[in-house]
């Protein structure tokens, strides 16, 4: 008796017909809130069916002569107003049966998800409602059922955001060009949660590194003392690259 992950036999699938695919690009928008310690995501309210009024990622379907980077930044320019961000492939999701769409008895169109996710500074985030009947941001934590296979799409680009912090400067993709050190914690700790170092770790880890570059310049928020602004060395953090960063 075959087990339940046992596969068709290749004969069998040499019979079947060539699938005939339509080729979508979906967003994974993600966005740090870092004055209420929220990692938020990018939804929007489909308007047709299949899953009419319920919310999905920002998709697409891939128009001729349509590279899928140029759709995947389409998508971001209709959904979003940003200057800063960051934008990178993650996965491609084609199993049969993820859309409704699909007629598989009859050998219909197949649907196939390259996904990307994005990570956008959310002060300087302008959301276009033109055309929708809804778009919000959503707590990672509390996002609701979504259209498709999205919720998995969601997780995956998750994971991914997680990980690419641990090796990459990601982060200040979306920081302002000078930041102070509490800032770029705030957005550590927000994507990474409860377990990431504590603030002093991570200050002096970090420092020791020499990636970061003080301005000389301090800003004063709040009742304490005055912070000092720094930037980003790219060059600096070369030998680092691709390497998992001390501090994390």
């Amino acid at each position: 008796m075959p087990g339940r992950n046992s596969k068709k036999p290749v004969h069998s699938l040499n019979q079947q017909p060539l699938a005939d695919f339509k080729v979508g690009v979906d967003n994974v928008i993600f966005s740090v809130d870092t004055a209420q310690n929220r990692l938020l995501v990018l939804l929007i309210m489909r308007q047709q069916e299949p899953f009419s009024n319920t919310w999905s990622l920002p998709g697409t379907l891939v128009r001729q002569g349509e590279s899928l980077e140029d759709a995947a930044y389409r998508i971001m320019s209709e959904k979003i107003r940003v200057n800063n961000l960051y934008l990178e492939q993650l996965y491609t999701f084609g199993g049969p049966n993820r859309d409704p769409r699909e007629d598989l008895n009859s050998f219909g169109v197949r649907y196939l998800s390259v996904s990307y996710f994005a990570l956008v500074r959310f002060e300087e985030a302008e959301l276009i409602a033109d055309g929708v009947t809804g778009i919000a941001w959503y707590p990672v934590k509390q996002v609701p059922q979504l259209a498709f296979d999205h919720n998995e799409l969601l997780a995956y680009g998750h994971r991914r955001l997680r990980n690419k912090l641990e090796y990459s400067p990601v982060a200040f993709d979306v920081l302002p060009e000078m930041f102070t050190l509490n800032d770029l914690y705030q957005l550590y700790a927000t994507i990474l949660g409860d377990n990431f170092s504590d603030y002093s770790n991570f200050r002096a880890r970090l420092l020791k590194l020499g990636f970061l570059y003080d301005t000389g310049i301090k800003v004063s928020r709040g009742a304490g003392r005055p912070a000092s602004l720094y930037r980003f060395d790219a060059e600096a953090f070369a030998p680092f690259k691709n390497k998992p960063l001390v501090f994390i």
